[in-house]
């Protein structure tokens, strides 16, 4: 049976005018990550805050494990632990005394207290970091920490608002490793616009723009859209238009000029093996064949775009009417 850990229903949030969330529904199940992807700005960061209870919604109803956020925030709360985009940090303490203060704010007996630190140190790879300053860290190594610091308690939850930012190549692998980790035992949020961490990491994507939840699906499904739908073609000795688009699994063409072709066709229908075969057949001189991908920057970006058209569209209806 699927343990739910986070229901979210009609979430909204409102600064005078602006609405920077509006009225979004997703949920999280425990040994999943949900990658939540959106540009800056839209209402990313506004959404954990009131997910992890720091900032009240205008309207709407978050449940942790079961709880109304709203009228039982202690124990709500008592579920989750939060890595904010700036880690709260005191850089002028070592590792275990921070680890030991953010133990005993959450409540952790004191007989107890070591026990979790330790548990959380080996967890997040500090184990050898434990007598050192915050200060004197790397931003990986510090982002490890706020990271400890999110699970000391052992919470159901573990939201992580954009946690790689800043990292190197290097410190960025090993932060997605430890959230892979993280993912087996928790429920766990992150929160990026940093698109290839959805890909990484994460079990399910939403993307929200303008503060909407535009796109939610698992992230394989999210993957089969980058499926090539294009090729391109080049060839010596160019055959007429219309000899390419009589083959059967082409949709489109564009002529690229000088020979070379964009061959358009279903995901599932690609007709780059009759290309070649009549190619031979026919001496079109075949120098180049190259499948076309859609990134998913690219699949974002449509995504995005196409939902804000779709508002302008309404706000220029609900105008005129």
């Amino acid at each position: 049976m699927v343990n739910t850990l986070i229901q979210v229903e009609h979430l909204s949030r409102t600064y005078g005018s602006l609405q920077a969330v509006n009225s979004i529904n997703f949920e999280l199940s425990q040994g999943e990550v949900l990658g939540f992807l959106g540009p800056n700005g839209a209402g990313k960061s506004t959404t954990m805050q009131m997910i992890t209870g720091n900032l009240a919604p205008s309207q709407g109803r978050i449940k942790i494990c079961g709880i109304d956020l709203l009228e039982q925030p202690k124990l709500a709360k008592a579920e989750i632990g939060y890595l904010p985009e700036q880690p709260p940090l005191y850089r002028e303490l070592t590792v275990d005394e921070y680890l030991q203060f953010a133990a005993r704010i959450n409540r952790i007996a004191r007989n107890k207290v070591a026990t979790v630190v330790d548990r959380a140190k080996q967890r997040c790879g500090l184990e050898q970091t434990g007598k050192r300053l915050i200060n004197n860290l790397s931003k990986g190594y510090q982002q490890r920490v706020g990271i400890a610091q999110a699970i000391i308690h052992s919470p159901s939850i573990v939201v992580l608002d954009e946690p790689t930012v800043g990292l190197d190549p290097i410190q960025i692998r090993e932060i997605r490793d430890l959230i892979l980790e993280l993912g087996k035992e928790h429920g766990v949020i992150l929160s990026t616009h940093i698109l290839p961490e959805v890909q990484m990491t994460c079990d399910r994507v939403q993307i929200i723009s303008q503060g909407q939840l535009v796109y939610a699906d698992r992230i394989e499904n999210l993957n089969q859209r980058m499926q090539a739908t294009s090729l391109v073609i080049g060839l010596q000795n160019s055959p007429m238009t219309d000899a390419l688009a009589a083959i059967d699994q082409v949709d489109a063409i564009d002529d690229l000029g000088d020979g070379r072709w964009r061959i358009h066709y279903q995901p599932e229908n690609s007709p780059a093996e009759i290309l070649v075969t009549q190619a031979v057949e026919y001496n079109w001189g075949l120098y180049e064949l190259t499948p076309e991908y859609k990134s998913l920057e690219q699949i974002f970006v449509d995504i995005t775009t196409a939902e804000q058209m779709h508002s302008q569209q309404l706000n220029l209806e609900e105008q005129v009417a």
